[in-house]
C-alpha cells in the first residue's frame, strides 16, 4: 500500500488540485531525496591532499571545492576569479595555513570573513619538524640560532610552540599528522553543520581506520630500502622519512619557488658522488632537467616524487593514491640502483 501511494498522491493533485494536499507539496513528494544535497554547507579547500581528507569526510553530504587543481603548486599559484567567489560564497574553508599557501592569506581576510575557517597546521597533535639546514641542505634565512633552539626544542610540538614559517608545512606526508587533521576536520564540520553530525563523525571513522592500515602499508613498501640514501628536488619530505625511517642525504632546493642557481646545482652534483646517493628524485610541477644536470657523469639514477599530488585526479581517495605512489616510487627507484 505504501509503494502505490506515492504515484496515486500525484495523480489526484494533478486531476483534484482542490483537494487538501497544495501544490506546493509536490516538488516535496519528487525531490525529497535531494533535500539533504542542497542543504550542504559549502566548503572550499585549499590543496589536494586537504581536499581528499575533507571529501572523505563530507560523503554522504557533500563536495568541497578545490583552489589549487590540475598540476598547479601552491608554492606558485596565483588566485582566479572563480576561486575568489568560491571563497566569498564559503561557509567553511580548509587550508594548510600560511606557511605554504601565502597566496591565500590576503584573500582570506578579505573573502572569507563569513566563513569559519579552519587553518589546519593549528590542529591538536600534530608532529611539526623544524626546517633543517646545514650538510646537504640549503640554509634558510630565519635565523640559525632560532633554528638550533628549535632543534633542541624537539621534533614532535604543540602549534603553541612553532611560529608560522619556522616548520616544515608539509604536514601531510604523515598519516598520523593527516590522522590529527581530519579530526581538526570533522570538529569544524559538525560545528559548521550540525545536522550532518553522525554523517560527518561516522566518515571520521572509517578514514581513521583506512589511515592506520595505510601507515602499517607504507611500513611495508619502503622497509628492503630504507638505509639507501637519496637527494630530492627540494625539501618536501621531512614526514615520510621521520616516519619511515628512510634517508634523504639532501635536496636541489628547499623553496621550489626559488630556482637554484649554478654554484648551488654543482655543489648538489659533487654531494651525490660524495654521499654515495643513489637516486635523484624531480617532481612533476618543476623543471626536470636540473635533475638530469645533477646525476650527470655519476651512477644515481633519476625518479619522480608528487609530495603535492599535482599529477592526480582530485577525490577522497587521494590521499591514498598519493602516499602509496611515493613509497612506490622510492622503492622502485632505490631498489634497482
Amino acid at each position: 500500500m505504501k509503494r502505490a501511494l506515492g504515484p496515486a498522491l500525484k495523480i489526484l493533485a494533478l486531476r483534484m488540485p482542490a483537494l487538501a494536499i497544495p501544490a506546493l507539496a509536490i516538488p516535496a513528494l519528487l525531490f525529497a531525496g535531494t533535500v539533504r544535497a542542497a542543504d550542504a554547507p559549502v566548503v572550499v579547500t585549499s590543496i589536494k591532499p586537504i581536499h581528499s581528507l575533507v571529501s572523505a569526510i563530507m560523503q554522504g553530504v557533500g563536495e568541497p571545492e578545490l583552489i589549487v587543481d590540475g598540476a598547479a603548486s601552491p608554492h606558485t599559484y596565483n588566485l582566479k576569479p572563480s576561486n575568489a567567489r568560491a571563497l566569498q560564497e564559503a561557509k567553511v574553508i580548509f587550508w594548510v595555513g600560511p606557511g605554504l599557501e601565502a597566496f591565500l592569506e590576503k584573500p582570506l581576510q578579505a573573502l572569507g570573513r563569513d566563513a569559519s575557517i579552519a587553518e589546519l597546521d593549528n590542529a591538536p597533535g600534530l608532529v611539526k619538524l623544524p626546517f633543517r639546514e646545514g650538510g646537504a641542505f640549503e640554509a634558510h634565512d630565519d635565523g640559525d640560532e632560532h633554528h638550533e633552539a628549535e632543534a633542541a626544542h624537539g621534533a614532535e610540538a604543540d602549534h603553541d610552540d612553532h611560529e608560522h614559517g619556522t616548520f616544515d608545512t608539509h604536514l601531510w606526508l604523515d598519516p598520523m599528522n593527516a590522522k590529527a587533521m581530519a579530526a581538526m576536520i570533522t570538529t569544524t564540520l559538525v560545528a559548521a553543520d550540525p545536522a550532518n553530525a553522525l554523517t560527518y563523525q561516522g566518515n571520521a571513522k572509517a578514514l581513521d581506520d583506512r589511515l592506520d592500515a595505510l601507515d602499517t602499508e607504507l611500513k611495508g613498501i619502503v622497509a628492503p630500502v630504507k638505509g639507501k640514501p637519496f637527494i630530492v628536488f627540494h625539501d618536501a619530505y621531512q614526514y615520510f622519512e621521520h616516519r619511515y625511517g628512510i634517508r634523504v642525504a639532501g635536496s636541489i632546493t628547499v623553496s621550489p619557488e626559488t630556482i637554484p642557481g649554478a654554484e648551488r646545482v654543482s655543489e648538489i652534483h659533487r654531494k651525490v658522488g660524495e654521499l654515495g646517493a643513489t637516486c635523484v628524485f624531480a617532481e612533476p610541477q618543476f623543471e626536470p632537467r636540473l635533475v638530469n644536470v645533477v646525476i650527470e657523469g655519476t651512477r644515481a639514477k633519476s625518479g619522480v616524487l608528487d609530495p603535492e599530488a599535482a599529477t592526480l585526479k582530485a577525490g577522497p581517495d587521494l590521499y591514498f593514491t598519493l602516499m602509496r605512489g611515493i613509497a612506490d616510487s622510492m622503492k622502485d627507484c632505490l631498489s634497482s640502483a
